[in-house]
């Protein structure tokens, strides 16, 4: 978010942190949202409502029955009850004697031994640049994420609050007639930060629950400089990127991308849930294929040491992982950045540290709810 004010190639390099540090990268002094007076049409991208129906939980419980509602009890009358015990006791009856049939048969009978199953051929994992240790084919033996799970870091600048990154798990949702887990990204500055440019971003991202594919992504930025829509799915082996956006300086614009992707294929988003699913084995490096911007890269990131984390929570066991991609087959370091994730289960995001052009941005966990299995 505010990625037009990084350039080229360093745009795609830290588009994986840019809903973290790049809303601070202000270019004005601006101390409000922009203001516009056809926003809620920016949401509106008809070839996306078509093509996609999300389905998330009500809060509103559940209608009671009819006798529940009015509270009266169904009643039977006495002579329909007399009729339907008559009934039973027939039906009763012949249900024995069908019984005591069938034994005599069984104790006449030679049993018949059924074949002996055939034994299953481990396959691997898909797709083979994906690690598949905790895996059971594409799901994972322990799921990372809990229902209610939330995950709230303060994001400082030279020490000083810049603002607050907020990770969510809420109840499952459906898309197009799928379970997917429902994900959510909040970012907003500070007060303080807030004089210079303010943010208020979310991205609400749906992975399917069986696949872990993130079927769809929905970017949502009211910022200083600018307000834009993002709406991205991936359908089988095609990606569609649609945006609307608008600017102080060059208004409304619209973006339509479509381009053929890989199986298995994350988004920048879901990317920084997705990696929350390997095991993170120090010495050890971890793949999977991301798609963005009409481009396939493939994220990777090594386990490069376990330390303790000092937080705000009190010391938290971590495991220091470096990141980088591969863009058309070549590598690309993504600047001196790295992420903290507990070492456990969970693989919480700690902590990440990004070095931009001036000084360093950090974003540190404050809170951590872990939800309900």
């Amino acid at each position: 978010m505010g990625a037009s004010t990084v350039e080229g190639l360093q745009v795609r390099q830290l588009r994986f942190f840019t809903l973290i540090v790049s809303g601070f990268l202000f270019a004005s002094c601006s101390t409000s949202y922009l203001k516009y007076d056809k926003e809620d049409q920016l949401k509106k991208i008809d070839e996306f409502d078509q093509k996609v129906k999300i389905v998330e939980p009500s809060a509103t419980p559940a209608t009671p029955a009819a006798s529940e509602a009015t509270g009266t009890k169904a009643t039977t009358p006495p002579e329909a009850a007399e009729k339907k015990t008559e009934v039973a006791k027939v039906e009763t009856t012949k249900t024995s004697k069908k019984k005591s049939k069938g034994k005599a048969k069984a104790e006449v009978a030679t049993p018949v031994p059924a074949p002996a199953p055939e034994p299953e051929v481990p396959t691997r994992r898909q797709p083979d640049l994906e690690d598949d240790v905790g895996f059971n084919g594409r799901r994972p033996l322990k799921d990372p994420f809990h229902v209610g799970e939330e995950v709230v870091h303060d994001v400082t600048y030279f020490k000083v609050s810049a603002g607050h990154l907020r990770m969510t798990v809420d109840p499952f949702a459906t898309v197009n007639g799928r379970k997917a887990y429902n994900l959510k990204m909040f970012i907003n500055t500070s007060s303080l930060f807030s004089s210079f440019y303010s943010v208020d971003d979310s991205v609400d991202i749906f992975m399917d629950y069986e696949t872990l594919v993130p079927s769809v992504f929905q970017l949502h930025v009211k910022e200083s400089g600018q307000l834009r829509e993002g709406k991205m799915l991936f359908n089988e082996n095609n990606a569609t990127f649609w945006e609307r956006k608008v600017t102080k300086k060059d208004g409304v614009e619209e973006k339509r991308q479509n381009w053929e992707i890989l199986p298995y294929t994350q988004n920048v988003y879901s990317a920084v849930f997705y990696m929350r699913f390997f095991q993170w084995e120090v010495g050890k490096e971890y793949s999977f294929r991301v798609g963005n911007d009409n481009e396939n890269l493939v994220f990777s990131g090594k386990a490069l040491r376990k330390e303790t984390l000092d937080t705000d929570l009190g010391p938290m066991k971590a495991i220091v992982v470096e990141p980088h991609i591969t863009l058309k087959g070549k590598f690309k370091p993504i600047g001196e950045n790295l992420i903290w994730l507990s070492d456990d289960d969970r693989h919480y995001i700690l902590r990440i540290e990004a070095k931009i052009k001036i000084g360093t941005l950090v974003s540190q966990v404050v809170k951590i709810n872990p939800g309900q299995p």
